[in-house]
């Protein structure tokens, strides 16, 4: 529902866009008309067609160009007279629209190119998951509507077990696509809202929204067991340890909430290895050094 509804937002402000932009460009060539050929106001037609493209799309950047030219020229035949040659509007309005049509092309290549860039910036090169930056923009985005909405939140923080093990006795091409198979299971097996990432090395993170203690408990379970197969399947002798926090008020920070699962992994591991370690955190903590004074007390399976 929140997705559907995301994106009918996205469409009716591309709509009011592209309708603001058309009205402004026939205003221009209105002014065209009522000043005469004297002045050049082909500069005021580029703003719609920029914005247009920055915001909307390439195809919405022709549209306007298109609409841009046909207004000058509308203007133009009626205000032939002042032409000393009837050709002169048509040769001028092909001339702009190669113009307009360059600058829609040069917007939408440079945007493209720097959505490329803050992609790469944000992604995590082996796994193709996101990197630890861009979780925490989107799990900031996403903790603000579970405040909001007073909406359950659980957090699993995940460590391969032996992950060293791997990379001495079988090589580093060995621990990158293990880490590879990693992503591809966990990504197979949560929801598209959901918000996975790797932290770095061998740790990884998922946040779970509108997830009670329940839900993440069955998740990492099903993780552990598909994750497991994958690892017995390939011959790779590692096994996985899980902290898990669910939290049924969220007043603290993603730091907090990180922290707070990464200690009840590190508890999963002490109690063995390959264990699932869950806690429900029920009351409100601080900001800073959130678990200070927090017993974690986690149920182990």
């Amino acid at each position: 529902m929140n997705a559907f509804t995301g994106r009918m937002e996205g469409r009716f402000s591309r709509v009011i866009l592209l309708t603001a932009a058309g009205a402004f460009i026939l205003m221009v060539g209105f002014i065209r008309y009522l000043t005469g050929t004297e002045y050049a106001l082909s500069l005021f037609f580029l703003f719609p067609i920029i914005f247009s493209t920055w915001y909307v799309g390439k195809k919405a950047g022709v549209v306007l160009s298109f609409l841009s030219i046909f207004t000058w020229l509308s203007a133009d035949i009626y205000l032939i007279g002042e032409f000393s040659d009837p050709w002169v509007p048509f040769v001028n309005e092909t001339f702009r629209l190669i113009v307009f049509l360059l600058v829609t092309g040069l917007v939408w290549g440079f945007k493209t190119t720097l959505e490329s860039q803050r992609a790469l910036a944000r992604t995590d090169h082996l796994t193709g998951l996101p990197n630890r930056l861009a979780f925490f923009e989107a799990a900031e985005l996403e903790l603000s509507r579970t405040r909001r909405f007073f909406l359950p939140l659980s957090i699993i923080y995940l460590d391969v077990d032996n992950f060293k093990a791997v990379n001495d006795s079988l090589g580093h091409d060995a621990g990158d696509k293990l880490l590879e198979k990693v992503a591809e299971t966990i990504l197979k097996n949560i929801r598209s809202i959901d918000i996975a990432a790797r932290f770095g090395g061998d740790e990884l993170g998922i946040m779970l929204p509108e997830t009670d203690v329940d839900g993440a408990r069955r998740l990492a379970e099903k993780l552990k067991l598909k994750l497991n197969e994958d690892m017995r399947a390939n011959k790779w002798p590692v096994t996985f340890s899980m902290g898990v926090a669910t939290f049924k008020n969220v007043p603290i920070t993603i730091d907090d909430m990180l922290h707070i699962a990464d200690k009840l992994m590190y508890s999963a591991k002490k109690r063995g290895k390959n264990r699932i370690s869950h806690q429900l955190i029920t009351g409100p903590l601080p900001g800073e050094n959130a678990d200070k004074g927090l017993h974690l007390k986690p149920h182990f399976f």
